[in-house]
């Protein structure tokens, strides 16, 4: 439901963004943006409305001229406060003949006027640091949100950015819903848990797929890094894809990484992807800060036994043979599990469980290495 005067459901929302596309033609008479870019999903929640439309990338640079027009048609559509349009890419097949000229960078989050110039990325930023995996399923997400909450908690000005475009999962962490505010073709990061924060996953229905080949998912992180009113901060911590992948090169070479936090199980086959994630970094020469691990242990809720499930203390001996910092477990509870379902991250929600300790005895130590970088910085 998006209302008493909005579409009362999915397909009726839907109609009524397609009729309000139509309308928004190429040089006022040409094709109309539907023809053009099809609506591939929308979302209409509390006033804001998200529009995800289907574009080639030869036909991206064209929808810029008709951002302006096809957000004023999707405001008026009754209910609709504020609207923010989507490009999702499809390559078209390639043609028999000699290959397509290069065209402009991709800029797959339409957000009106023209690409920003090249300019340092994020100046205003005291540090940079990324959480990252080797691999997925390891509790990245989860240790990323507490860890920028529990250091915004430590008297830091923090912002929270979700680089995992293909699963973001910070809005469901965090609790946020709706559609970010566009203020003069620039995103506006979300406060909340006395944070600043961004992901993909606040323009697009959680329930659409995002199929993006690599160009688009690139050109999304540069819009995300330097085209969202930030502001000064103290910190930024990126949520960091997993794997070792493009994302994770073009983060690295794009953002100015001040270092990186490596999280994984104590298990052998976790330990083995985080080496190749801590290898990455130091040929990207980029300082690993330290390994986290999760899943340490956990302990029965009833009798209090505590039994390691995936081993213990492989996370600790990885870091001493690497020569990095240990930086602490995190058990294994159920609350951590129902408080980031509940978008109430514990570090917050229940600092003294002895989840929220953890986490925030990692926030404190890592706050020490933010302070001390930005000293030798100054």
């Amino acid at each position: 439901m998006s209302g008493p005067t909005g579409p009362a459901d999915d397909a009726a929302l839907r109609a009524a963004v397609e009729q309000a596309l139509a309308t928004v033609r190429e040089g006022g008479s040409g094709p109309s943006l539907t023809a053009i870019a099809p609506v591939e999903g929308a979302r209409l929640h509390e006033g804001a409305l998200s529009v995800s439309l289907a574009v080639s990338r030869e036909d991206a640079p064209r929808l810029e001229a008709l951002h302006a027009d096809a957000q004023a048609a999707l405001e008026r559509i009754p209910g609709v406060l504020r609207a923010t349009l989507v490009l999702t890419a499809h390559r078209r097949p390639a043609p028999d003949i000699a290959p397509a000229r290069p065209g402009p960078g991709h800029r797959p989050i339409g957000l009106g006027g023209a690409p920003a110039a090249e300019a340092p990325v994020l100046p205003d930023v005291g540090a940079m640091i990324a959480v990252a995996s080797g691999k997925g399923g390891v509790g990245k997400s989860t240790t990323a949100v507490n860890l920028a909450v529990g250091l915004a908690r430590e008297g830091l000005s923090v912002g929270l950015l979700d680089a995992d475009i293909h699963g973001p999962s910070l809005p469901r962490m965090l609790g946020l819903h709706g559609t970010p505010e566009v203020r003069d073709g620039r995103l506006q990061p979300v406060s909340i848990w006395g944070l600043k924060a961004m992901s993909i996953g606040l323009l697009v229905d959680e329930r659409q797929a995002m199929i993006w080949r690599g160009p688009m998912v690139m050109g999304a992180l540069k819009q995300l890094l330097g085209e969202v009113d930030w502001g000064p901060l103290d910190v930024m911590i990126v949520d960091m894809p997993p794997g070792t992948g493009d994302a994770q090169l073009t983060l690295a070479q794009k953002a100015p990484l001040s270092g990186a936090i490596v999280v994984s199980t104590p298990q052998d086959i976790a330990l083995i992807d985080a080496r190749r994630g801590m290898a990455m970094f130091e040929k990207m020469r980029v300082p690993v800060l330290g390994l986290v691990e999760n899943m340490s242990f956990f302990c029965c809720p009833n009798c209090g036994h505590r039994t390691e499930l995936f081993g213990h203390g492989g996370a600790r001996a990885e870091a001493e043979s690497a020569g990095v910092p240990f930086l602490g477990e995190i058990p294994l509870l159920a609350d951590i599990r129902f408080s980031a379902d509940q978008g109430a991250p514990i570090v917050a929600s229940a600092p003294d469980s002895d989840a929220g300790r953890a986490y925030a005895a990692l926030a404190h130590t890592v706050a020490a290495t933010i302070r001390r970088l930005r000293g030798r910085a100054g």
